[in-house]
C-alpha cells in the first residue's frame, strides 16, 4: 500500500485561518520516505509571508470566537478531537511510519499518545484556577492565569504527534491560539491533525500549520514580533538560535533539547526486570529520541553479566522498513545516517560488544544504521558525552555510588535518568543527587507519562511540558489587588 491509501488531505497546503492554502511563493519541498529513499509527496515551503498570515489569523481568533470561548467549551472540543484521532489510528500510524521511518507498532503507540494528550488537556482546560492571597486589612487580592496569546510551536521530526499533543494541546487548553511549524522532514501527521481539528469545529485561526524550512519559516516564527510565547523541541544549536531570536522581542521560550540519559545499574538490581528497559530505551525510534538512554552505568560486580545479557539482545535485533514492523526502522535521512555511522567509526577504539542486523531485502535507498553496543572505561569518550541520535549505547563500569553519580552528572545534559536498585535509601539519595529533569526508579519512562512534567536542565533546556506544569507555562499570572476599605 502507498501514501495515497492513508492520506485524506492535501499535503501541499498550509492551514491558515481555517483554510487550506498554497504557500505564497508557490515553493514546495520533497518529502522522502526514509525506508526507501523515494519521494513520498511534496509539502509546502512556507516562508515569512505565510508565517505573517498565520500569526494574523491566530490574533483574529483570539479577538473573536476562540478568545471569547469559555474554558469548558474549549475542553469539550479537545476531548472531541481526541475521540476523532482514535477513529484514524490506522491512517495516522501508517502516515507516521512512512514519514518518520519508525516501526508501525511504535507509530501506533504515538497515535494513542496524541489522543491521550487531547483527553488530558481537554479535561484540564477548566481547571486552571487562580488563588486568593491574604493581605492588608481592607484589601482583597487574587491572582488570575491568562493565556499568553499567540504561541509559536516548532516541532521536530522524531515524534510529531506526541510533541504536537503535549505542546499545542496544552496551549489550546490554556486559551492560546497556535501557529505550528512542523519539521520539513516529517509533517504529514501534523497536517492530518490540523484537518481533524477543523472537523471538530475548533474556530478558524485557533490552529495554524505552516510547513517549511527551519531557516525560513522557523526563523520567521521565532523572531515574529507578534508571537508571545515560543515552544521548541530539537537540537541545542537550533534552540540557542531560537532563544536568541525570541529574546529580541522579550518573549518567553520553552526549550526541550538534547540528552545523554544514563541508567544506573547497581549490584542489587533485578536484571530480569531491567534488561528490556536497558536496551529498548536506547534503540526505540532508532535512537532518535531526546530522552534515549545512550549510557548504561553498571556496578563492576555485575558489569560482565549485564554486557552479556545486552549483547544477546543486540545480536537478535532486526532492522528494516517501517512497515515491516521490526525491532528498529531507518533513521530519518541519509544525512542522519552519515552522522550515526561517523559515531560508530569514532567508537573503533572502544570494545564493540554486539550489533543488530539489517534484513537482507531492506531497500538499498533506505537510511539504515546498525544498532551497536560498546563497552568503555572512559566516560570522557565522545560516545559517552555527545548526543548521537542513533541506535548506539555504551556501557560504563563504576565502583560505588559516589562514582556512579559523578559519571551520571558528568555531561552537559540533564533530561532523564534511571536507577536500578532494591535499596530504598539508595533510591532516594540518587534520585535527589542526579542532575536531571526526570528520574525513574526501577523503570524507564513510566509508560510515556502524559501527566508527568517533562523537561531538562543544563543543555537539555528549560521549562516543562506534559502535565499541569505545561498549562502553567502557557499562561501568564496576573495579580489583582482591590481596596474596598
Amino acid at each position: 500500500m502507498t501514501l495515497k491509501d492513508y492520506i485524506w488531505f492535501d499535503p501541499t497546503k498550509c492551514l491558515i485561518g481555517g483554510n487550506w492554502v498554497s504557500p505564497q511563493n508557490g515553493d514546495y519541498i520533497p518529502l522522502i520516505n526514509p525506508s526507501t529513499g523515494e519521494e513520498l509527496c511534496n509539502i509546502a515551503r512556507g516562508q515569512s509571508g505565510d508565517i505573517d498570515a498565520g500569526v494574523s489569523a491566530a490574533r483574529s481568533a483570539l479577538d473573536g470566537e476562540w478568545g471569547r470561548m469559555a474554558a469548558p467549551e474549549r475542553g469539550r472540543m479537545l476531548l472531541e478531537l481526541g475521540r476523532l484521532v482514535l477513529t484514524k489510528v490506522d491512517e495516522l500510524a501508517h502516515l507516521e511510519a512512512l514519514d518518520v521511518g519508525k516501526p508501525l507498532k511504535q507509530a501506533h503507540a504515538d497515535v494513542i499518545a496524541l489522543a491521550r494528550y487531547m483527553e488530558f488537556y481537554g479535561g484540564a482546560a477548566d481547571k486552571l484556577h487562580g488563588t486568593t492571597i491574604p493581605y492588608l486589612d481592607g484589601y482583597t487580592v487574587y491572582s488570575l492565569r491568562e493565556p499568553h496569546g499567540v504561541t509559536g510551536h516548532i516541532v521536530p521530526w522524531n515524534y510529531p504527534m506526541q510533541i504536537i499533543g503535549r505542546s499545542v494541546g496544552a496551549a489550546l487548553a490554556a486559551g492560546n491560539a497556535a501557529v505550528l511549524k512542523p519539521a520539513e522532514e516529517a509533517c504529514l501527521t501534523a497536517l492530518a491533525f490540523g484537518d481533524l481539528a477543523m472537523q471538530v469545529g475548533i474556530p478558524s485561526g485557533a490552529i495554524n500549520i505552516i510547513p517549511g524550512l527551519g531557516a525560513e519559516a522557523g526563523a520567521a516564527l521565532s523572531s515574529h514580533k507578534n508571537v508571545e510565547h515560543i515552544s521548541f523541541t530539537g537540537s541545542v544549536d537550533v534552540g540557542s538560535l531560537i532563544q536568541t531570536a525570541a529574546a529580541q522581542n522579550i518573549v518567553p521560550v520553552t526549550l526541550e533539547l538534547g540528552g545523554k540519559s544514563p541508567q544506573l545499574v547497581f549490584e542489587d538490581a533485578d536484571l530480569e526486570a531491567a534488561l528490556p528497559f536497558l536496551v529498548n530505551a536506547g534503540i526505540q525510534n532508532a535512537g532518535q529520541t531526546c530522552s534515549a538512554s545512550s549510557r548504561i552505568l553498571v556496578q563492576k560486580s555485575r558489569y560482565a553479566e549485564v554486557l552479556s545479557l545486552m549483547a544477546d539482545r543486540y545480536n537478535a535485533l532486526q532492522i528494516g522498513p517501517a512497515l515491516s514492523d521490526l525491532d528498529v526502522g531507518p533513521l530519518i535521512s541519509q544525512r542522519q545516517k552519515k552522522i550515526v555511522d561517523g559515531f560508530i567509526e569514532k567508537g573503533s577504539d572502544l570494545e564493540k560488544i554486539a550489533s543488530g542486523k539489517i534484513i537482507a531485502d531492506a531497500p538499498l535507498g533506505g537510511s539504515y544504521a546498525v544498532p551497536t553496543l560498546f563497552a568503555s572505561h572512559d566516560c570522557t569518550h565522545c560516545l559517552a558525552q555527545d548526543e548521537i541520535f542513533g541506535p548506539i549505547q555504551v556501557v560504563i563500569p563504576f565502583e560505588d555510588e559516589t562514582e556512579a553519580l559523578a559519571i551520571a552528572n558528568g555531561t552537559d545534559y540533564g533530561l532523564v535518568a534511571s536507577v536500578w536498585t532494591q535499596d530504598g535509601a539508595r533510591q532516594m539519595r540518587t534520585a535527589k543527587a542526579i542532575r536531571s529533569g526526570q528520574v525513574f526508579i526501577n523503570n524507564y519512562g513510566a509508560g510515556g507519562g502524559v501527566e508527568l512534567p517533562f523537561g531538562g536542565v543544563g543543555k537539555s533546556g528549560h521549562g516543562r511540558e506534559k502535565g499541569f506544569e505545561a498549562l502553567y507555562g502557557f499562561t501568564k499570572l496576573k495579580t489583582v489587588a482591590a481596596y474596598h476599605g
